[in-house]
C-alpha cells in the first residue's frame, strides 16, 4: 500500500466475511465494548492510518486502537526491527523473577534489540525532569494504576482524592477511582475512603465549582484545612487525575486548577498520581500531558502506546521491600518491551512531537471552522492529536460514528455526547484533510437524517 496515495474505499461494511468473523468471535468471547463490526485483516496491506478489513474495504483509522497503536499500522521502523529479530521461545518470561538480555556486553550500548531493562532506562530518561528514577513494568495501564495506588498507600494514609469524570481502569482498585459512568463499577466492591471532587475543565468550571469562599479557597484545600477541614492531610495517601480526561469526554484540566494542586502538594506533602495511559508518549504534543501544566507528579502511570504498563516514580516513593510489588508477567513480554522502546525511539528520532503539534493545530482549526457551520457541535477540545467533538445529543454522536464508519473513517465515542479523534502521531497533512472531509460528510448526512 502506498501511503502517499491511499484513500478509504468501502463497498459494503460490515461485509459477509466480517459478519462471519464477528459471529465466530462472539461464540466464545464474554460481553465487552466492541464498537462496530470492523475486522482488521492482519495479512492485508496497511500503512500509517490506513488498514484493510477482511472484505477488502480500506479504512482510515483515526482511533489508533484507542491510542494503543501510536504509530499506526506497519510502521517501517518497527517492522524492520521485528523482521530482523530471531524470535525465541518463550517470548514471555517471569520478568520479575528472571532477567533477560538481548545480547551484548554493555546493556546501554551493545544490546542488539532493546528489552525490558532498556525500556525502563528510556522511561527514566523521559521523566528525569520530575526526578523519577524507578519503573515497575506490568501488562496493562490498569495494572500500572493499581501499582501506583499500592506504592502510595504503602507510604502511609488510607484516604484518596479522585475527580468527577475520571476513568483509571477496570481492575477493582482502579474502578474505585472511576467516576465517568456507573456501568464501570456498579455492584463491585470499592476501596473505602475515596473522596470525589469536581474536575475543572474550563475557566468557568474552575471559578464556579473549584474555587470557594471556604478556609482553603478551593474544594480540596477546604477539606484539608488544619482547623476547619474534615480530612486530616496525614490520612491522604494520594490524589489521582488525568491531565486530559479520556473516557470522561476529553476534558482538559484548567491551568489554574493545576497550580492549585501543586500548591497543595507542597503544603501537605500530597502525593499526586498522574494517569497518562491515553494521553502520554507524545499524544498531546509533549511527551506527557502533564508537561503542559504547572504540576509535579509523584507517580506517572503509562500504558497503551507504550505496549506495556509502566508505573514510574522515585526511589523514595517505591517500597524498599522486594515482596511488595511483583508479577509473573511484569517486565516479561520481550516483544512488547521491544515495541515500547522502539516507539519511544521513533517519537524522538523522527521529531514526532513537532508533527503532533502541527497536525494537531491543523486538525483543530479544521474542526473549529466546520463547527461554526452546524448547530450539532457544542464544543471542540483537547490537545495535540487528542481531540474531540461534543455533540448536542448522544444519539447524534452515535449516528455520526456509524456514518463515518460506513464512509471508511474509524472514530470512537467517549463521555456521553463526545466523539474522539486519535490519528497516528506521524499523520500527514493529506491524511488530516481526508479524515475531516469524511467526518463532516458523515455529520451532514446525520443532520439531514435527524432533521
Amino acid at each position: 500500500m502506498d501511503r502517499d496515495t491511499a484513500e478509504p474505499r468501502v463497498e459494503a461494511i460490515p461485509g459477509e466475511r466480517a459478519k462471519r468473523w464477528v459471529d465466530y468471535h462472539h461464540g466464545f468471547a464474554a460481553p465487552s465494548t466492541y464498537v462496530y463490526e470492523f475486522v482488521w485483516d492482519t495479512s492485508a496491506e496497511a500503512a500509517g492510518p490506513f488498514c484493510t478489513d477482511v472484505d477488502g474495504n480500506v479504512l482510515l483509522d483515526f482511533t489508533s486502537h484507542v491510542a494503543a497503536a501510536p504509530l499506526g499500522y506497519d510502521n517501517p521502523r518497527l517492522r524492520e526491527k521485528l523482521a530482523a529479530l530471531d524470535l525465541v521461545d518463550p517470548l514471555k518470561i517471569a520478568g520479575q523473577d528472571f532477567y533477560v538480555s538481548p545480547g551484548g556486553s554493555d546493556p546501554r550500548t551493545d544490546a542488539a534489540f532493546p528489552g525490558p531493562a532498556q525500556l525502563m532506562d528510556r522511561l527514566v530518561d523521559l521523566t528525569s525532569h520530575y526526578e523519577m528514577d524507578r519503573v515497575f513494568l506490568s501488562n496493562s495501564g490498569a495494572e500500572a494504576v493499581e501499582n501506583a495506588i499500592k506504592i502510595c498507600y504503602a507510604r502511609g494514609g488510607h484516604r484518596a482524592f479522585t475527580f468527577d469524570g475520571a476513568f483509571h481502569g477496570r481492575t477493582l482498585g482502579a474502578l474505585s477511582l472511576n467516576r465517568s459512568k456507573t456501568v464501570h463499577r456498579r455492584g463491585f466492591p470499592e476501596i473505602p475512603g475515596v473522596v470525589t471532587v469536581p474536575y475543572p475543565a474550563s475557566r468557568e468550571a474552575y471559578e464556579t465549582r473549584w474555587k470557594t469562599d471556604g478556609p482553603g479557597g478551593n474544594v480540596v484545600a477546604d477539606k484539608l484545612h488544619p482547623e476547619q477541614g474534615v480530612i486530616d492531610p496525614d490520612e491522604v495517601a494520594f490524589l489521582v487525575l488525568e491531565p486530559i480526561q479520556g473516557e470522561g469526554g476529553y476534558r482538559v484540566a484548567d491551568a489554574e486548577f493545576a497550580r492549585d494542586l501543586e500548591a497543595l502538594r507542597e503544603r501537605y506533602d500530597l502525593r499526586v498520581i498522574v494517569d497518562e495511559i491515553q494521553s502520554g508518549l507524545g499524544r498531546t504534543g509533549e511527551l506527557w500531558a502533564v508537561d503542559h501544566l504547572d504540576l509535579t507528579p509523584d507517580v506517572i502511570a503509562s500504558g497503551k502506546g507504550l505496549r506495556v504498563g509502566a508505573t514510574i516514580s522515585r526511589s523514595d516513593v517505591f517500597p524498599e521491600e522486594t515482596g511488595r510489588l511483583s508479577s509473573t508477567w511484569g517486565a516479561g513480554d520481550i516483544v512488547a518491551s521491544l515495541q515500547g522502546a522502539l516507539t519511544i525511539d521513533v517519537v524522538r528520532e523522527e521529531n514526532l512531537l513537532e508533527n503532533v503539534r502541527e497536525r494537531g493545530k491543523q486538525l483543530r482549526n479544521r474542526l473549529e471552522r466546520s463547527e461554526s457551520e452546524t448547530d450539532a457541535i457544542v464544543d471542540v477540545r483537547g490537545r495535540g492529536l487528542m481531540l474531540a467533538l461534543e455533540f448536542d445529543a448522544t444519539d447524534r454522536r452515535d449516528a455520526v460514528v456509524r456514518a463515518a464508519f460506513e464512509r471508511g473513517l474509524l472514530t470512537l465515542g467517549c463521555g456521553h455526547e463526545t466523539l474522539r479523534l486519535l490519528p497516528p502521531l506521524d499523520v500527514t497533512e493529506r491524511e488530516i484533510d481526508l479524515g475531516v472531509e469524511l467526518l463532516f460528510a458523515a455529520i451532514e448526512d446525520t443532520s439531514v437524517a435527524v432533521e
